[in-house]
This record gives C-alpha cells, sequence and structure tokens, in this order.
C-alpha cells in the first residue's frame, strides 16, 4: 500500500426490510485517523424522485464520487435499482481508476437491497438486512435479533441496531439519519 496519508472515515451503515417498509440508516461520524471531526454527516440520501435510498461507508471523497457515479446510472437507466446497479458494478471492476476506490454503497428500493463492494460485488442480501463500515456487523446482527425477537417496525428496528453498534463500534456515532420507503 505505501499510502501514509490520513484518510477521512464514514462509517456505519444499516439497511433494514421489515414488514413491507425499507429503512436506510446511518450515523454521522467522520473520522480522520484518531481524531472525529465531523458529528453530524450524512451518509444516507434519497435520490430519483425519493424513489431510491443510497448510504455509503469508506473513504469520504470515494464515497461521494461512487454516489455521484451511481446517481448519473439511475438516470440513464431511470430509475431502474437493478440494471443502475449492476452497471455500476461492472464498471466498478473494469474501470482503473473506479477500482482503486475505497468504498461501500448500499441501495434500495421499495422492493430490492443491494450492496456494493470494493471488489466490485454486487450482493443482495438474503433477509433484507445488511450493514456496512466498521459498524455494519454489530448493526447487522442487532437488527437480525430485533427483526426475530421484537414488535419494532422497521425504523424502530434501524434506530435500536444502530444504537447498540454506536455503543459497540469506536467509529460509529449515535447521531443517526434515517431514511424510510
Amino acid at each position: 500500500m505505501g499510502h501514509t496519508a490520513e484518510v477521512f472515515h464514514a462509517t456505519t451503515i444499516l439497511a433494514v426490510r421489515h414488514r413491507e417498509r425499507t429503512v436506510l440508516a446511518g450515523d454521522g461520524q467522520v473520522t480522520l485517523g484518531t481524531t472525529v471531526v465531523k458529528h453530524g454527516a450524512r451518509k444516507v440520501r434519497r435520490l430519483y424522485n425519493d424513489s431510491i435510498l443510497a448510504g455509503f461507508a469508506g473513504s469520504a471523497a470515494d464515497s461521494f464520487a461512487l454516489f455521484t457515479r451511481f446517481e448519473s446510472k439511475l438516470e440513464q437507466f431511470r430509475g431502474n435499482l437493478e440494471r443502475s446497479a449492476v452497471e455500476l458494478a461492472r464498471d466498478w471492476r473494469t474501470d482503473r481508476i473506479l477500482r482503486r476506490l475505497e468504498a461501500m454503497l448500499v441501495v434500495a428500493d421499495a422492493k430490492t437491497t443491494f450492496l456494493l463492494s470494493g471488489t466490485g460485488d454486487l450482493i443482495e442480501p438474503d433477509d433484507g438486512i445488511v450493514g456496512v463500515g466498521s459498524g455494519g456487523p454489530f448493526a447487522t446482527a442487532a437488527a437480525r435479533a430485533l427483526v426475530r425477537h421484537s414488535t419494532l417496525d422497521a425504523r424502530g428496528v434501524a434506530a435500536e441496531a444502530m444504537a447498540i453498534a454506536a455503543e459497540l463500534c469506536i467509529y460509529t456515532n449515535p447521531k443517526l439519519t434515517i431514511e424510510e420507503l
């Protein structure tokens, strides 16, 4: 790697599909090395006439580049989430510049959720629950347990799971952005 410059990290994103609702939640913390430089970053957005949710984790600059690229795919394919995600993943695998991006993207519409990884993989989670970033595994585990053993709706599951992740992961804070379809 040989790259010593400090990197901004924007960290935990969680998608929850439960009881006919789709929720994407993101924390607000951005860190530079070992220092928190922002508490209220907005890592989850509504796209394409508010019909698609997208959230990113990873290097902030790389995440924004990927986000912009995904938005242009949505325009190109008239809001078709699957086609846009497939084409972005293909570009990510084949484009020399894109391949160097250190970021992950979670995208969802009312029916489908996809994770686009830094290797150009496109993954659709079996249960509609997926978390990325340093707190992603904590948030995912908590969300799965809450879906199975609570009466919470999708938004409640996402909020509680993110709160649990924030208690465990030093790169995740409890200042959430939550978007729902």
